[in-house]
């Protein structure tokens, strides 16, 4: 992870772990490999070592949003669970539901990038709405109100706009494309 400059655009520590992240089909996240945005659109299984009778944070950001040479909207908030015990992911409150990469056309590679923090023991997080408000999330900024300290596990995956995407999807990205660009 400390290559396509995840350290510093969203990290500041390269994690000591690996998380594994496999999506339906078998697709699995290779650091830095590319997937095709209809091989992410359903939830992943994901696992990392860990400690069953501790609790973590699992976060999914990119930080290219709208673009990477124009990251004006840095980090999209694309799934957030805390309070998870082990790598047990149902045994945690998702404050924002997962969402599959969705770049705009013409936006290039956009990172998507999985981290896992250690907490220090169970978190109340006093945010506003964090699923309709996922612009402008920084990873970096929670994990540090809430005194998460350094990530203990990552990987990430790049993808771009794909026409392979299902029509209702082609709309949702035209429109916040337009929304993205028109201010």
């Amino acid at each position: 992870m400390d290559t396509n400059n995840i350290v510093p655009d969203t990290l500041d520590h390269v994690p000591s772990a690996k998380i594994t992240v496999i999506y339906p089909g078998n697709k699995e996240v290779i650091f830095g490999g590319e997937l095709k945005p209809t091989d992410v659109l359903e939830q992943p299984q994901i696992s990392w070592k860990a400690d069953p009778e501790k609790l973590y944070t699992l976060l999914m950001v990119d930080p290219d949003a709208p673009s990477r040479e124009n990251p004006t909207f840095r980090e999209g908030n694309h799934w957030l669970v805390i309070n998870i015990k082990g790598n047990d992911i149902t045994t945690g409150q998702t404050l924002t539901s997962y969402k599959g990469s969705r770049p705009p056309k013409g936006s290039g590679l956009h990172r998507y990038i999985f981290i896992v923090h250690e907490q220090n023991g169970p978190i109340t997080v006093n945010e506003p709405d964090l699923e309709s408000n996922r612009r402008n999330f920084s990873a970096r900024a929670f994990a540090k109100k809430y005194n998460m300290g350094l990530p203990y596990a990552g990987n990430y995956y790049q993808a771009q706009w794909d026409s392979s995407l299902p029509l209702e999807f082609m709309w949702q990205l035209r429109e916040i494309t337009e929304i993205l660009f028109k201010t």
